[in-house]
């Protein structure tokens, strides 16, 4: 029977030994290795030790690799808390790596918090499941000959991302495995709700990590002929005649407590050229319409439209205000529930796509409460998006900010999606491939946090289907690089 070979991160005495004592009693396992930067006090006959600088570093990953010998399958566990293996868990693991061939094998798992367990399902991996922080659960499996050989392939050695090389070198070989069922339990960590844990990436404590992260993909990238150099098609901005310099576009659904300030926000702005203000109202139940009538008396440049179709969501909204008639040169976002922080932002926006020659510009922000208080994590600036790099690193990252403003031409040949999650990155990518996309580093936007927002507090299972299609949308991307390459 085959036989598994074990490693388990030991930097924090008290979290590890039930789950190494659970392993130590499997029939499966052959060996169990601690790794971290001290030496446990007494260690089981069947177990060892690996010195290492108590992170996943490419190091780690090397020495995991060296030790996996002797087995035909390596489990690695990634977080350092309590793990609880259900009935028969290993043994379906091992039976499905087994019969598949697989490389890598991950499942889905329970929480387990104050005695209770909450069902934690993960999702399956694709080709475009770049995401450094895809959720595989804290339990993978490897075919041994297969880690060995992901390993022998990584040439650079990163002080944070060797997990995240291996897993992407494995994808090589083949795309990781997930078992669609419940083999174990987690103690949980981390119970903050998700509108809170998305914003950990750009937080500049995490800046050293984003960059190992960006060398990683875009190594990955080159090897998969899906990179693209910096180098961008032209653009005049004279390729058609229109009413006005640039349009705010604000989709907006039952905004009735904050369509007002948005309204007023974009009304206020101070440029050197014309501006109009075009508002698609998505068939409102609350008094946003009514709102939004009145100041259309008092703002002559405020365009209300309400769709005859009753099957948009955010994207199609959008494409009805970029192929409206009085739509301008640029189309500029503003979400209904926030606000342009100074007066100048549109003539920022707009004199951008003259000086850096782009066809979609991403400004920066800064998180408020409703009271437009300043929140953790301050201003987010997306400095991992550069001209330089930026259109491979977005392959990685989960957005590219806001407040994003777009070259209509451009974006009316694309179009954006008709869907209400993950749209606008979905256009973003499709621009990325051909033209540069032009950056504010200047927070320009007011983004409020607030129980309404849409991805305030979600659930395990609206997570899964927003990154679902995300990764889908890389997935597209990635083949249309690299047919792009392929043909020139």
């Amino acid at each position: 029977m085959s036989k598994i070979n074990c490693f388990l991160s030991s930097n924090t005495p008290g979290v590890w030994e039930e789950t190494m004592a659970e392993l130590i009693a499997s029939k499966l396992v052959n060996r169990i290795y601690l790794f971290g930067q001290e030496r446990p006090a007494e260690l089981e006959d069947c177990c060892g030790f690996i010195p290492t600088d108590g992170k996943f570093s490419t190091q780690t990953i090397r020495k995991i690799a060296d030790h996996s010998n002797g087995a035909d399958f390596s489990l690695i566990l990634t977080l350092e808390t309590r793990i609880r293996f259900g009935l028969l868990a290993l043994e379906r693991f091992l039976e499905l790596a087994s019969s598949t061939g697989a490389g890598m094998i991950y499942s889905d798992f329970y929480d387990s918090a104050e005695g209770k367990l909450m069902a934690h399902p993960v999702i399956d991996y694709q080709t475009g499941s770049l995401r450094d922080d895809f959720e595989f659960g804290p339990v993978l499996l490897f075919n041994s000959s297969v880690l060995v050989r992901a390993v022998a392939g990584i040439t650079e050695s990163l002080e944070f991302g060797g997990l995240y090389q291996l897993r992407l070198k494995v994808s090589q070989q083949g795309l990781p495995l997930r078992i669609p069922e419940f083999l174990y339990s987690v103690e949980t960590l981390d119970t903050r709700v998700s509108g809170k844990k998305m914003f950990d990436y750009v937080d500049p404590k995490n800046r050293a990590v984003q960059l190992e992260m960006e060398k990683a993909v875009t190594t990955y990238l080159k090897e998969t002929e899906a990179y693209l150099e910096p180098v961008f098609e032209d653009l005049e901005f004279e390729e058609d005649s229109f009413p006005v310099e640039a349009s705010v576009i604000i989709p907006v659904l039952n905004r009735e407590k904050t369509v007002a300030d948005a309204i007023t926000s974009a009304m206020s702005q101070e440029c050197d050229f014309e501006y109009n203000l075009i508002l698609v109202d998505n068939h409102s139940t609350d008094r946003t319409t009514a709102i939004v009538k009145e100041l259309a008396l008092t703002y002559p440049r405020l365009i209300h439209v309400v769709p005859e179709r009753r099957d948009l969501g955010i994207g199609g909204c959008w494409n009805v205000g970029i192929h409206h008639p009085r739509c301008g040169k640029f189309a500029v976002q503003l979400d209904s529930d926030d606000l342009y922080a100074e007066k100048d932002t549109l003539q920022l926006m707009v004199n951008a796509f003259y000086e850096q020659q782009c066809a979609m510009v991403v400004g920066s922000y800064q998180m408020c409460n409703f009271q437009l208080e300043e929140i953790p994590p301050g201003v987010v600036d997306h400095r991992e998006w550069t001209p330089e790099n930026g259109r491979n690193n977005a392959l990685r990252i989960n957005g590219l900010g806001a407040p994003r403003a777009f070259y209509t031409p451009v974006l009316r040949r694309i179009n954006i999606p008709n869907v209400s999650y993950g749209e606008d990155y979905g256009v973003g990518l499709a621009i990325s491939r051909h033209y540069q996309i032009g950056r504010i580093y200047k927070p320009l936007y007011l983004c409020r946090r607030w129980e309404d927002n849409s991805d305030a507090s979600l659930s395990v299972e609206a997570q899964n289907k927003h990154n679902v299609y995300k990764d889908r949308l890389r997935s597209i991307e990635l083949a249309a690089r690299i047919k792009l390459n392929a043909t020139g």
